[in-house]
C-alpha cells in the first residue's frame, strides 16, 4: 500500500518542472536525492508516532494525542479540503491525459474552453479529459465501497504492473544508452548562470509531489494486521523502494533527453517527460507502451488513494466532527458514505485548475502537518515516555528535528514562490475553523438532550 500510494503521476511528469527551475542535469538528481533522504526522514518520524498509537485516522487520531481535539480536527478538513482529494483529482487528471494520448476523446464544450473564474479556474478548459477523470473517480469510488479485500487486491494487480513497467524502461532506456549516463552528472546550467537557492526549494516542490502518499498507510491502522508492527516496517520499506525506483528513471530520462528538451516539454503543459524519452529509442510504438504504463500507474494510484483517505473522515464522523453520513458503513463494511463525499469533491476539484496548481497546493499543505507529526515524537516521549515503542526514528533528536527546520523553510518558500497557490492552500484549510465549533456545538447539543432524555 505505501508503495502503491506513492509511485503516480510524479515520477513521469514532475522532471519537467523541475529542469525548468535547475537547468542542470546534474542537480535535478541532486533534487531527486534531497527529496528522496528528506521524505524518507519523514517517514522515520511518522513510522515512530504511528506504532505508538496505530488507529484508523492516521494523524488526526495521532493529534488529539499529541496536541488536542481542533488539531486533529484540522489535519482532517485540510486533508478532506485539499490534500487527499486534490490528489485523487489530479492523479484521475493524469490517467485522463493519458487516455487521450492513446485515444484522443472528442472536443467537449470548445466554445467554453476559455471561460474563467478570477482568471484562476477554467472550468471547461480541456472539458473532455475532465469529465473522463471525474468519471474515474466516481467508478473507482464504487469499487472501493465493494470492501477493503477488493480495494486491496487490485491495487497489488495494478502495483504489479507498473513496476514491471518501470523496470522495462529502466533496463532499455539505460542499456541502449548507458554511455551517457556518466554525463548526466553535469553541474554547469544550460545559462551559464548559478543555481538560486530558492529555485532549488522550488523544484522540491515538484519532487515532494512525487514522493507524496508514504503517510497514508496509517489511515487505515485500525484494519492492519499487527498495526504496530507492520505500519512502521511498511513506511520505511516502501519508501526506500521508490527512492531507487525514481532515481533508476530520472537517470534513464536525463541520458535520453537533454535538459533544453525537458523545459520545452514543461513549457507546452501538455508533453509528458517519460512517453518523450521512451519515443528516442522505441519509436511511436514505444510511446503508445509509456502513454498505456502511465495509464495503469496512475488507474493504481488514483485507487489506491481513494482506498486509505476516506477512513480519517469516517473516523472523524464517528466522533461527531464530521458530518453524521460519512460514518456509516455499509453492510461490506466499507465507509461508503464518506467514499462518496470524498469522490464528489474530488470531482468538483477536477474542475478547479490545473494538474500543477493542485499538485503545488498539496505540497504546501502536507508540509505544514509533516513538521507537526514530527514535532509529535519529541513530545510523545514526553507525554509517553514508558509506552512501549515498536520503532524508534534513527538519529534522534537531529533527523526529526531537521524535518521539522526544512518543512518550516518549505513552506516560507512556497508562500515566495507559488503565493497564489499558497494563498488558496490556505483558504482551504482555514475553512475548517467555523465548521469545527458548528459540529461541536451540534455534539453538544445532541448530548445534553440525551442527559435530558435519561
Amino acid at each position: 500500500m505505501a508503495v502503491a500510494n506513492i509511485i503516480g503521476s510524479g515520477v513521469y511528469k514532475k522532471i519537467a518542472p523541475m529542469a525548468a527551475e535547475l537547468p542542470a542535469s546534474g542537480w535535478v538528481l541532486i533534487c531527486w536525492i534531497v527529496a528522496g533522504i528528506i521524505s524518507l526522514m519523514g517517514a522515520l518520524c511518522n513510522a515512530e508516532v504511528a506504532g505508538l498509537l496505530a488507529d484508523t485516522g492516521g494523524e488526526y487520531v495521532y493529534y488529539q494525542v499529541i496536541y488536542n481535539r481542533f488539531a486533529g480536527f484540522i489535519f482532517g478538513w485540510s486533508l478532506f479540503s485539499i490534500i487527499q482529494t486534490a490528489a485523487i483529482s489530479s492523479l484521475a487528471y493524469v490517467f485522463a491525459q493519458s487516455l487521450n494520448a492513446l485515444i484522443p476523446l472528442p472536443a467537449l464544450l470548445p466554445s467554453l474552453a476559455s471561460w474563467h473564474l478570477a482568471g484562476f479556474f477554467y472550468p471547461f478548459d480541456g472539458f473532455q479529459i475532465k469529465l473522463t477523470a471525474i468519471a474515474l473517480i466516481l467508478i473507482l469510488t464504487w469499487i472501493n465501497s465493494r470492501g477493503i479485500r477488493t480495494g486491496a487486491g487490485l491495487s497489488t494487480a495494478i502495483l504489479l504492473l507498473v513496476i514491471t513497467g518501470l523496470s522495462v524502461l529502466i533496463c532499455f532506456g539505460l542499456g541502449r544508452h548507458g554511455s551517457g549516463t556518466t554525463g548526466i552528472w553535469n553541474f554547469h546550467t544550460v545559462s551559464g548562470s548559478p543555481i538560486r537557492f530558492s529555485a532549488f526549494f522550488t523544484a522540491l516542490l515538484a519532487a515532494f509531489w512525487a514522493y507524496q502518499g508514504w503517510a497514508v498507510v496509517g489511515y487505515i491502522g485500525g484494519e492492519v494486521k499487527n498495526a504496530r508492527r507492520n505500519i512502521p516496517r511498511g513506511i520505511a520499506a516502501g519508501v526506500l523502494i521508490v527512492v531507487l525506483i525514481y532515481l533508476l528513471a530520472n537517470a534513464t530520462y536525463l541520458s535520453l533527453l537533454p535538459i533544453e528538451a525537458l523545459e520545452a516539454i514543461y513549457r507546452s503543459q501538455n508533453g509528458i517527460v517519460a512517453v518523450e524519452a521512451v519515443r528516442v529509442f522505441w519509436g511511436n510504438g514505444g510511446a503508445q507502451f509509456m502513454s498505456l504504463l502511465i495509464l495503469v500507474t496512475t488507474l493504481g494510484a488514483t485507487h489506491a488513494t481513494i482506498l486509505v483517505s476516506c477512513r480519517p473522515y469516517y473516523a472523524m464522523a464517528r466522533d461527531g466532527l464530521f458530518f453524521p453520513a460519512a460514518g456509516r458503513l455499509n453492510r461490506r463494511l466499507a465507509p461508503s458514505g464518506s467514499l462518496w463525499m470524498q469522490g464528489i469533491w474530488a470531482c468538483l476539484l477536477v474542475l478547479s485548475g490545473s494538474f500543477d496548481q493542485l499538485t503545488d497546493m498539496i505540497i504546501f499543505a502536507v508540509f505544514i502537518y509533516y513538521g507537526a507529526t514530527t514535532l509529535g515524537v519529541f513530545i510523545l516521549r514526553r507525554k509517553m515516555p514508558d509506552a512501549p515503542r515498536p520503532y524508534r526514528v534513527w538519529g534522534y533528536p537531529w533527523v526529526p528535528g531537521f524535518v521539522i527546520l526544512f518543512s518550516a523553510a518549505l513552506f516560507a518558500n512556497t508562500i515566495f514562490a507559488r503565493p497564489r497557490e499558497a494563498a488558496l492552500g490556505m483558504i482551504l484549510m482555514c475553512s475548517g475553523i467555523p465548521l469545527y465549533y458548528y459540529f461541536l456545538r451540534k455534539k453538544r447539543s445532541a448530548r445534553e438532550v440525551g442527559t435530558r432524555a435519561s
